[in-house]
């Protein structure tokens, strides 16, 4: 495999609109240029840090509204985040077509390109915000019943949903202009953002969820406001700081008009966004099912599940964080007409991710059990088996961190419908096909390890098409 020469044979990576841009000198945020390792680990592991501290802040708030106010709290919560996980991977796709449009025009030093595709992407996503929170406050009721939602959470669910689904715009806004920020090779901003939602919204769930002084006790709707709190402060903190440094995504004068979505970057971030956020809804659909298959395994087996999924949340973050970084870098490269940038990115970046996931991997294994116990106890039944399910399925996320990284290069070309293809026939034909073939054969064993197959398949079919397939065809500027 060829991956440092990513242009086919006999063509010339300048003909037609791929004419390198003027060197207009040093650019802030330029991920173009400078020692390439250097660059992904500068610019990657802020996005690591802020998906940590991220996962993290959800831990800690569902400790405090479980310890203040119970189960049920705490249940209705987890129904209610299912929801919202599943539309703003909807958005997320989106905001990722946006910070690879933007690393496009960023790296082809149009300012103004870029400024246009971060409105366009701004405005649909604020004006699609507004309407699934309209339809969100309308069938919230629906959408619980249809989860199965237990009626002794069921309203406490329903308080804590209306109260995110007014916030959901909100949400929408921050989430694009961290997109675009990283877009334009900027990630500490949104970094220094989520350290600041964190702290503010661990400090306001207890205070609103209990009341103090003049503040009343709001119950769990405390905890969804103290949620949007904290998300209006990073917002505000983002805007401010790309106003006050004038950095390149601020919109002045007639540049406000860009948040008008503009047609054909419209149609860029809608067309290759709706794939990738399908990729989200497939990933998110297959974990519901086999969270339902363990389910049947009884509750040890569950519980187990549980434990080791908190785990590999952790696991996986590495790889998301480098896969982001090379689609901006790769995007830049290709903005600049530097094609010859791309395959070292890939590499340097896949290397990374391998090295950065088998030692944490080798962690989460080595120190499974005191890991573990932190979410089962250290004489829980379940112990045992959520060890047994570490040997045999952590290996497997290594595996398929493989993919996220030879994909965040393909999406950088806009390459989006072949590794959606890919990832459906990884997880459902692989992983659950898989399954209901095996389980006859070695009983509750199918179901952990059709985590390893899948990842094998989903692998071996990204390299196929990374290797021989035309993704790189679908480059346009």
């Amino acid at each position: 495999m060829n991956e440092a020469s990513p242009i086919p044979a006999g063509e010339d990576p300048t003909s037609e609109t791929e004419v390198p841009p003027q060197d207009l000198g040093p650019v802030k945020g330029d991920l173009t240029k400078g020692p390439i390792l250097r660059t992904l680990l500068l610019f990657s592991l802020p996005m690591l840090l802020s998906n940590v501290l991220q996962t993290l802040n959800g831990s800690v708030n569902a400790i405090w509204v479980g310890r203040l106010i119970g189960e049920s709290a705490l249940a209705a919560t987890a129904n209610a985040n299912v929801i919202m996980f599943l539309l703003y991977a909807t958005v997320f796709g989106f905001g990722m077509a946006t910070t690879v449009r933007v690393g496009q025009h960023f790296g082809a030093r149009d300012i103004d390109a870029a400024r246009k595709t971060f409105g366009s992407g701004l405005g649909f996503c604020f004006a699609l915000s507004l309407i699934v929170a309209v339809a969100g406050g309308i069938y919230a009721p629906a959408l619980l019943h249809t989860l199965g939602t237990p009626d002794a959470s069921k309203a406490e669910a329903l308080s804590y949903l209306r109260v995110i689904f007014v916030t959901i715009p909100l949400g929408g806004i921050n989430m694009m202009v961290s997109m675009a920020m990283r877009g334009a090779g900027d990630s500490k901003t949104p970094m220094n953002a989520m350290i600041l939602t964190v702290a503010i919204d661990t400090v306001l769930n207890p205070v609103l969820i209990m009341g103090l002084g003049p503040i009343p006790e709001l119950g769990i709707a405390g905890s969804a406001l103290a949620t949007a709190c904290a998300n209006l402060v990073g917002m505000t903190f983002q805007i401010w700081r790309i106003y006050r440094q004038d950095l390149p995504m601020r919109l002045r004068g007639a540049e406000l008009g860009y948040v008008v979505p503009q047609g054909s970057e419209l149609r860029y971030i809608v067309t290759k966004g709706l794939p990738m956020g399908a990729q989200m809804l497939l990933v998110s659909s297959a974990g519901l099912i086999m969270v339902g298959l363990v389910n049947r395994e009884g509750l040890n087996a569950a519980a187990a599940y549980g434990a080791s999924l908190q785990l590999w949340n952790y696991l996986q973050m590495p790889a998301f964080a480098i896969s982001t970084a090379v689609s901006a870098m790769v995007a830049q490269s290709l903005g600049a007409g530097d094609h010859s940038r791309v395959g070292k990115v890939t590499l340097v970046g896949m290397g990374t991710n391998l090295v950065m996931s088998i030692a944490l991997a080798a962690l989460i294994v080595g120190f499974d059990r005191p890991l573990l116990a932190l979410f089962l106890g250290g004489n829980s039944p379940a112990l045992p088996v959520a060890e047994h399910i570490q040997l045999i399925c952590t290996t497997s996320f290594v595996i398929v961190s493989i993919t996220m990284i030879l994909t965040g290069t393909m999406r950088a070309y806009g390459a989006v419908v072949a590794p959606l293809v890919i990832m459906f026939l990884g997880l459902y034909p692989g992983r659950l096909g898989f399954y209901f073939l095996a389980r006859p054969m070695i009983d509750s064993e199918a179901v952990w390890w059709a985590y390893p197959v899948g990842s094998v398949l989903t692998v071996a079919l990204t390299l196929a098409y990374y290797r021989f397939g035309k993704w790189r065809d679908a480059f346009r500027m």
